[in-house]
């Protein structure tokens, strides 16, 4: 087990994931620096950081030079990982993905630190082999609507491996599927948000297709131990690695799902089919469980019931102002 020193960089600690990630951190005892340009993460994500000693908040663009710094470890979860956030900007998450990437290898090259790698399941694309694992080269549309991001993540990870072999660079590379959980965004468009929004909301819910498109959705509090531990270990090799959820659901059965558990009684209306949309979407995690011992502990039902907590307890709050 790697001993931990003191301080990590966190690149998009402000968003869903990364401020999870950064409350973990600060728990084992790190000095956390969060980076992030707020366009997809918020800063009440970190607000209740703030003020604590072992906390910094820079608010600051990856795809800039980055500020001096010396740290032990740098985690780049910096990008928009929702279709409707990346595809608003596709040149900008491109640069965040590329550009980036680089700045913050080279952050983790000036001061020999470890540096993890937030990939996804996305470098599959609409995969022609089910479950996918980390062997498996992927099927993406490089000049489609998602190529931005898809395609972004795998420049990232070719950067990653290049850095390993040129100049020693220690990497951790985690392919991320669908997760879930407190913090998500009501508004970035991800499935399980909106799904959950619309519910308490009494609005009808609405599925891309028909529906029976599948994913497989990992609660967030499981899918940061599985961080940690990759990151942790000094045995599991640089990865790719599979981190997700092998249960497979369909889009309507989610839906489905959210309307039991919230008790609710809508609609669930189907609209066109989303472009690039992958129809079957399952980790194969042998290797995470293998190497690192890690599989989900928390099953999809109760990781809903805690996420519909969160949000009934969000939206009936008065919004707050940015920092």
């Amino acid at each position: 087990m790697r001993v931990v020193k003191n301080r990590a960089l966190v690149a998009g600690g402000a968003g869903f994931l990364g401020s999870h990630l950064c409350d973990r951190l600060i728990e084992q005892g790190l000095e956390v620096f969060c980076l992030d340009n707020l366009l997809s993460g918020r800063f009440q994500n970190i607000q209740h950081l703030v003020g604590n000693p072992k906390f910094s908040f820079i608010e600051h663009d990856v795809c800039d030079p980055l500020p001096e710094m010396e740290v032990d470890e740098v985690w780049n979860l910096a990008c928009p990982a929702s279709p409707p956030r990346y595809q608003a900007n596709p040149v900008h998450t491109m640069m965040t993905s590329v550009v980036g990437t680089r700045n913050l290898l080279d952050v983790a090259r000036t001061s020999r630190a470890r540096f993890f790698q937030a990939s996804t399941s996305e470098v599959y694309g609409d995969p022609e082999m089910h479950p996918q694992h980390e062997g498996y080269r992927g099927c993406v549309n490089t000049v489609g609507p998602r190529a931005c991001y898809d395609e972004g993540k795998r420049a990232a990870e070719a950067l990653c491996f290049d850095y390993h072999r040129c100049f020693g660079v220690e990497i951790r590379v985690v392919r991320i599927f669908n997760t879930y959980g407190p913090r998500m965004d009501p508004d970035d468009g991800r499935v399980v948000s909106n799904f959950i929004v619309k519910a308490l909301n009494g609005q009808p819910l609405e599925i891309y297709g028909d529906g029976e498109q599948t994913r497989s959705f990992c609660y967030v509090d499981d899918l940061i131990a599985g961080f940690l531990a990759f990151m942790r270990s000094d045995t599991a090799g640089t990865g790719p690695i599979n981190l997700g959820n092998p249960g497979e659901f369909t889009i309507r059965e989610l839906a489905e799902l959210v309307l039991e558990y919230g008790g609710v009684d809508t609609a669930i209306n189907c609209l066109p089919a989303a472009p690039d949309d992958p129809q079957r979407r399952r980790p194969d995690i042998s290797l995470a469980k293998g190497e690192l011992g890690w599989e989900p502990a928390i099953p999809l039902h109760g990781g809903l019931l805690r996420t519909f907590e969160y949000f009934r307890t969000a939206m009936a709050q008065p919004a707050r102002k940015a920092h």
